[in-house]
């Protein structure tokens, strides 16, 4: 089973686990702010889900490369979301800073 690490926690998740649900049954602050009402739900439209993921997941497919390519998101930046996103191996997580997680500045990291 793939390990997942983040905000100072590491468990495990069955392969193909869908990241969002998997961060937040495990009690991970996936979202900014008012994010934490205010989303899509795992629907891949909102982009508040997003997180710097290092290790092995899935491809990104259209839905998550079209929201990622709309402000204030770039494509360039190393980011993923998680409700689009499943676990296929060992991961890290890390959170970024705004609405979206589209900042630079890290919210919590895999250690915390």
């Amino acid at each position: 089973m793939p390990k997942v690490t983040a905000q100072g926690k590491t468990f495990e998740c069955a392969i193909g686990s869908n990241l969002r649900q998997v961060l937040l049954e495990n009690e991970i602050d996936l979202y900014n702010g008012a994010f934490k009402v205010l989303n899509c739900h795992g629907l891949g439209t909102c982009g508040t889900c997003a997180v710097k993921v290092e290790g092995e997941v899935s491809p990104v497919e259209t839905r998550e490369k079209i929201r990622r390519s709309l402000p204030p998101h770039s494509l360039e930046k190393d980011r993923r979301l998680s409700c689009q996103t499943k676990v296929l191996g060992d991961v890290r997580v890390t959170k970024y800073s705004g609405g979206w997680g589209e900042k630079d500045e890290v919210v919590w990291s895999p250690v915390g």
